[in-house]
């Protein structure tokens, strides 16, 4: 069956919208129909390389639709189901699994490197990251869907699957924020927005926002920030300015630039933690010197997809959504406004009433 997706030809190249061949779904896989999907800044580091996939591929790994067709075996979704994907599903035997560390499963990304579908040329597509969201329709395995609780809007719900995920671990998982702790956020993004809401949900006292837009300092405040620093040189000093010269508890970094992990390492309170939540490059370097690390006492510590299980907490962060702590709305700009993913895309999906959730 044709469908329209953006496919990504070669890495550095721009999408095109194209008609493609999608198969009905196999042994252990499901169909869906995207009712949204979420432009995530990781999209853009697949384009351009900085994370590699096998190309071509249509990519997009935030989404939520309704199951249309299960192949034969699968029991937990049905067509008709709303379901959010998964794009990291934990295969259950690996090292890391066998530890309870899903997030970091050695299996998680297999599906990624098969070919899931074919332009109208018979030329082979890959899925991105496992669920090839950026089309009117997509076929994933069954580890790939997870069941939408009830209450949470299918057309916001794609963003439970990457950004607020990520936002919400690295505040209760990785950072552990504890209540009455003071938190410092880089980064206004779709994932520091969502980080932002997650520590005023943990209870944090002090919650500073910072971004080089100034423009981004009443959707934070929205948020939850209680505080708004422009980045610069003195970002630090402003931060323990603000904290009795102390610095904050928690910094959680969702940039992935070396400038901005140094000054998050530089705005944490002795003894504090320092959460990396944003992908850099390899050629962003970040130092320490041995004096440092032994003297402030500080953790620094990586954060893969919040070092979350999605099964475990999508339903809580449903509960969230209907209690009203969680507003997923606040996460969405409604333009596009990432290079390489073209307004053609957002069309696309309205065309067939769903929806593209730019969280960039």
């Amino acid at each position: 069956m044709a469908v329209r997706a953006a496919v990504l030809p070669a890495i550095g190249a721009q999408l095109e919208i194209t008609a493609i061949d999608l198969p009905d779904p196999g042994p252990g896989q499901v169909r869906v129909r995207l009712a949204a999907a979420g432009v995530c800044h990781s999209d853009l580091s697949l384009s351009n390389g900085t994370m590699r996939v096998p190309v071509p591929a249509v990519l997009g790994h935030e989404g939520a639709g309704t199951v249309v067709a299960v192949g034969e075996g699968v029991t937990h979704v049905s067509p008709g189901t709303p379901v959010v994907l998964n794009w990291a599903p934990s295969c259950g035997s690996c090292h890391a699994c066998g530890l309870g560390e899903v997030w970091l499963c050695a299996n998680a990304l297999n599906g990624a490197a098969d070919v899931y579908a074919r332009t109208a040329d018979g030329t082979e597509l890959h899925p991105g990251l496992n669920v090839a969201a950026f089309a009117e329709e997509t076929v994933v395995s069954a580890s790939c869907v997870l069941p939408l609780p009830e209450g949470v809007p299918l057309t916001d719900a794609a963003l439970l699957g990457c950004a607020v995920l990520t936002g919400y671990g690295a505040v209760h998982h990785s950072a552990k924020v504890r209540p009455g702790e003071t938190v410092a956020v880089f980064g206004v993004g779709g994932v520091g927005l969502a980080t932002l809401q997650s520590a005023r949900i943990a209870g944090a006292s002090r919650i500073i926002a910072v971004d080089v837009s100034a423009e981004k300092e009443e959707l934070a405040r929205a948020a939850g920030a209680t505080d708004y620093v422009l980045a610069s040189d003195t970002t630090p000093r402003e931060i323990r300015a603000l904290t009795g010269k102390q610095g904050v508890d928690v910094s959680v970094e969702c940039v992935g630039r070396a400038v901005s992990i140094r000054a998050a390492w530089d705005s944490t309170r002795r003894g504090g933690r320092t959460t990396v939540v944003g992908i850099g490059g390899k050629d962003q370097e970040v130092t320490f010197n041995a004096l440092e690390i032994f003297h402030w006492g500080r953790t620094l510590s990586g954060c893969v997809y919040g070092n979350t299980d999605p099964a475990r907490d999508l339903p809580v962060l449903a509960e969230h959504v209907r209690e009203g702590r969680l507003d997923l709305t606040a996460l969405v700009t409604e333009h596009i406004a990432l290079e390489g993913i073209p307004a053609a895309f957002e069309n696309m999906l309205a065309g067939k009433g769903g929806r593209a959730l730019v969280v960039f």
